[in-house]
């Protein structure tokens, strides 16, 4: 835990690629900490912001999961948002788990879901000083059904309309985005996913957090 009174609180949102999920050797779980994008954030940035990482593998936006209880992300995300209030910036990004076969999501569902996220962010989280927290909006790397253990993982939860689907969401979240008035990151611009064809490959780590990094210097000045 960083113990510099004066840092800027940074909440990172997200699914597994938060958590930091290993994409190759996946039985291992998760990358150690210095590794996950999340860490190496908290490098960039340095001491003058603290990093909170608040990933869960299987999470959707607002959707029950039959098969994972607790998946539901607008269930969590107010009392998770309170837990560690002040905020000073919230990095969001989910998505991916939506365009899996049985829940029957549209890109532009899953976009609308987003927006809902974002407008639970602006009522709940605020900063130190009162203001509203900056947001800070992801776009996942959308998952690579070719990959080599794509099918023996995840073959069952996702089929080819969910890849289509999967990349459009880039560009619906966007325009949404655009229209809010958020800083906006497209992970598919530098990362790519590894032999499971859904999590971010090793070297992706880096690129991501040094992009996420200079969004959030972009937008908030220490």
């Amino acid at each position: 835990m960083l113990t510099n009174p004066d840092a800027l609180t940074v909440l990172c949102f997200g699914d597994s690629n938060t958590y930091g999920q290993r994409s190759e050797q996946v039985e291992l779980g998760r990358w150690p900490v210095d590794m996950r994008w999340t860490g190496q954030l908290q490098r960039l940035l340095g001491d003058e912001y603290s990093v909170i990482e608040e990933g869960l593998s299987g999470r959707t936006t607002d959707l029950d999961d039959c098969e994972q209880i607790g998946a539901n992300g607008r269930e969590y995300l107010r009392p998770c948002l309170e837990t560690h209030l002040p905020l000073d910036i919230v990095v969001l990004m989910l998505g991916t788990n939506d365009l899996k076969v049985r829940f029957e999501r549209s890109s532009a569902q899953i976009v609308s879901a987003v927006s809902e996220l974002v407008d639970d962010i602006l009522v709940t989280a605020s900063s130190r000083d009162g203001a509203q927290s900056h947001i800070v909006l992801l776009a996942p790397v959308p998952p690579d059904n070719r990959r080599p253990k794509f099918a023996e993982l995840y073959g069952a939860d996702f089929d080819r309309q969910s890849i289509d689907k999967s990349q459009e969401l880039a560009g619906g979240l966007r325009a949404l985005a655009v229209s809010r008035g958020l800083a906006f990151v497209s992970l598919g611009d530098v990362a790519s996913v590894g032999e499971d064809g859904l999590h971010l490959d090793r070297d992706s780590h880096a690129p991501v957090a040094e992009l996420v990094a200079q969004a959030i210097k972009g937008k908030v000045a220490v």
